[in-house]
């Protein structure tokens, strides 16, 4: 299998992501963590909430790898989104691709965090020190 998708509310491993998608015939591996920065628009962000309309994320996630692994063939890819509460410096999303070259890791990774961006459902909640505000998890 080519593909690892994972919707977790406990703390996802990057490095586990990047170990399964390495394999000898992969000379190119790319890593993409996404973390809870503290700040957004000029203000202060204390957490965040992650929420997830679960069998369609899963199910969008999937759609993406598998585009991944068809646009570049022998490629494997790892999705794994958190949800729940996160704090600052959290990771929140790793895409892990692993192919032949660089420059195809590097395309296909950029791909599936673009599409998810896009595609997926799943709203971020910033919680602010005056407040909190619902927003699109990647906008």
């Amino acid at each position: 299998m080519a593909i690892d998708i994972q919707l977790l509310s406990t703390p996802l491993d990057a490095a586990a992501c990047q170990q399964w998608v390495a394999a000898p015939d992969k000379g190119g591996l790319v890593l993409f963590v996404g973390t809870v920065r503290n700040h957004t628009q000029g203000k202060e962000v204390l957490r965040l909430d992650f929420e997830a309309y679960e069998p369609m994320a899963i199910k969008e996630m999937h759609k993406i790898a598998t585009t991944v692994t068809e646009r570049w063939p022998g490629s494997k890819v790892a999705i794994h989104h958190r949800v729940g509460e996160l704090a600052i410096g959290d990771i929140a999303v790793v895409i892990a691709v692993g192919t032949a070259h660089r420059a195809a890791a590097f395309a296909a990774c950029q791909y599936a965090i673009d599409t998810l961006k896009e595609t997926v459902p799943i709203w971020k909640k910033e919680i602010f020190a005056d407040g909190e505000v619902w927003v699109a998890a990647h906008p």
